[in-house]
């Protein structure tokens, strides 16, 4: 079977790789669809994500979906043959985190694709792939695999949201639009937001955020632009950049709530810190999620309008051109990468 390696920066590889074994309550995945992440192409470009680094060869990939094929002793799940979402974290359950419902920073996770630890867990961009039974979750009715591929960064976009509070009827700001900045409109919006506005520096991702339903797009960079906003209730900072960051604390409102979604470079960002103690700003991080998957597959059953964000779809043969695709924010929203017929 194919499968997508990363080497090391700039050393992106189609390989074949031995077909795997389910072992004790583990189930067997035949991989259809999988999305191309913001910290794939991290991986891709410069060999590692924030402050995870590439210390060996490993499949990439966590936002995967395809068909069940079989199961290991004591796994039970799903029926072969069911079309499934793969959640792709796997927490310890033991330490203080998981006790206390917060098994997103479990402190011992195992999460595909991911050099947070050593021997990285390889990821999911292969034809098929293990993972523990618990992992996979059958699609609600009327919801297709291709679809089904936004789970994963729909979740994460969720669990953002979730940690801003109660924004229903509130103005939300979103600072940069791509797939995880457009997700989180969408999250907003499905939260009950009375405004969603968003910045972006592109015009092309502006677009895909009024896609997924920003009522008033801001070219960043521009104090001109008659649509941003004195003032907002909500931020969620999704470019991942400390500009953005600062964008967020300065429009925010006293007391508000900003969440830093977005994975900052990695070493130290500068931040206007006096405006937190000043204005008594909430600032506060967002990791992955936990318990949104479910709700994530059935707001993507219930809305088509997630079709829009999908860019294009590419054959694993050709992830060095899907990678690139994905890398251009001037023309891609969301790039899957297509294995086999599932």
């Amino acid at each position: 079977m194919l499968g997508c390696v990363v080497h090391g920066a700039g050393d992106l590889r189609v390989e074949e790789l031995p077909a795997p074994l389910p072992g004790r309550g583990q189930a067997l995945v035949a991989v259809r669809y999988g999305g191309v992440c913001g910290s794939d192409l991290h991986y891709w470009r410069h060999g590692g994500v924030g402050d995870f680094r590439l210390r060996e060869p490993m499949v990439l990939g966590h936002e995967v979906v395809g068909t069940v094929v079989s199961y290991g002793g004591d796994a039970t799940g799903p029926p072969p043959g069911t079309a499934v979402a793969v959640h792709p974290a796997s927490p310890c359950g033991r330490c203080p985190e998981c006790a206390d419902g917060r098994a997103n920073v479990c402190r011992d996770t195992r999460y595909l694709g991911s050099a947070a630890r050593f021997p990285h867990v390889q990821g999911g961009f292969a034809g098929q792939v293990v993972v523990p039974a618990g992992q996979v979750r059958p699609l609600p009715e009327g919801l297709g695999l291709r679809r089904a591929a936004l789970a994963e960064p729909l979740s994460v976009a969720l669990h953002a949201v979730r940690r801003a509070g109660d924004v229903a009827g509130r103005h939300v700001l979103v600072t940069g639009t791509g797939p995880i900045g457009c997700l989180v409109v969408a999250a907003a919006r499905a939260a009950g937001a009375g405004r969603v506005t968003v910045t972006d520096l592109l015009p092309e991702a502006l677009g895909h955020a009024a896609v997924a339903g920003a009522d008033t797009l801001v070219r960043a960079g521009d104090p001109a632009d008659a649509g941003r906003p004195a003032e907002v209730d909500v931020a969620v900072e999704a470019s991942g950049t400390a500009a953005g960051l600062d964008t967020c604390l300065r429009l925010v409102r006293r007391g508000g709530v900003v969440v830093q979604l977005g994975m900052l470079p990695p070493g130290r960002s500068p931040f206007p810190g006096n405006l937190v103690v000043s204005r008594e700003i909430e600032l506060r991080g967002a990791f992955r999620f936990d318990t949104e998957f479910e709700e994530a597959t059935a707001l993507l059953a219930a809305r088509g309008e997630f079709d829009g964000l999908i860019s294009a779809v590419v054959p694993v043969r050709e992830a060095d051109a899907a990678f690139t695709l994905a890398a251009d924010r001037g023309r891609s929203c969301k790039v899957l990468l297509e294995f086999g017929d599932g």
